[in-house]
């Protein structure tokens, strides 16, 4: 499955130095990622495709945080 090897090196990938550009492509890839993932977790229920896709949400969150900015109380 050539999915879960892209979402593999995503989620290797160093996500320094990069600009506001590059936040938005990777945010993107991993939307694209989790529900590409998603359509093959709802066919087969595998634990360990939740698990990869709670990984790269909680990037996706990360990265999505540096684009927006930290919300104020």
């Amino acid at each position: 499955m050539e999915i879960l090897q892209e979402a593999e090196v995503f989620e290797k990938a160093k996500m320094t130095n990069m600009s506001n550009s590059d936040r938005v492509t990777a945010s993107r890839e991993a939307k694209r990622l989790v529900l590409a993932i998603n359509k093959i977790y709802k066919k087969t229920k595998e634990a360990t495709l939740m698990d990869i896709m709670k990984r790269l949400t909680t990037k996706k969150k990360r990265i999505d945080i540096r684009l927006k900015g930290r919300p104020n109380p």
